[in-house]
């Protein structure tokens, strides 16, 4: 049976991923992707991850938890510290997608036997094959009004060939 860790928040999106891949008959489960916050933010990864673990329990799915919250200080939090500095307009989101969600929980979740990651994006992948190789093409959502692929421009073949985007046809 093919493995799936979802990258489960506790919000809709991702729940309603996790179920949706449990219907098709994947192997899931539920990972908490710990981030850095600071002090001062009154919803805490802890709530955050209490409500992931209350959907894992409702879908009756295995909970882990990815602790990020290094990567993240690092490569998300502060990079959008230094580039407001240099007066531009960061997009940590994007930073997120690519350093935290498509590399730290793809690590975690391949050193646990995982096939592949799922997250709650409104996106989908394409797989074709050109002169014998594989290519996955990242397309924009079917509802327009929630597409979040452009968070996930700086994903590539590779990432793209172990992600599942399972809200993305709806």
């Amino acid at each position: 049976m093919t493995k799936v860790f979802v990258g489960l928040s506790g919000g809709v999106d991702s729940s309603v991923s996790a179920y949706l891949l449990k219907k098709a008959g994947y192997d899931v489960t539920g990972v908490f992707i710990r981030t850095w916050q600071p002090d001062f933010i009154e919803c805490t990864w802890r709530d955050e991850r209490r409500d992931a673990m209350r959907i894992a329990a409702e879908l009756d799915i295995p909970f882990l938890e990815c602790d990020a919250e290094e990567e993240y200080k690092r490569d998300v939090a502060e990079y959008m510290i230094e580039e407001y500095r240099k007066g531009r307009t960061p997009n940590p989101d994007v930073m997120c997608n690519r350093v935290v969600k498509f590399g730290v929980f793809w690590k975690f979740a391949q050193e646990r036997g995982a096939d592949y990651i799922a997250t709650g994006h409104y996106a989908r992948v394409k797989h074709t094959t050109v002169d014998e190789k594989s290519v996955f093409e990242l397309l924009k959502g079917v509802d327009s009004a929630k597409d979040r692929s452009y968070f996930l421009w700086k994903l590539g073949n590779e990432d793209l060939s172990h992600v599942m985007f399972p809200a993305g046809h709806l």
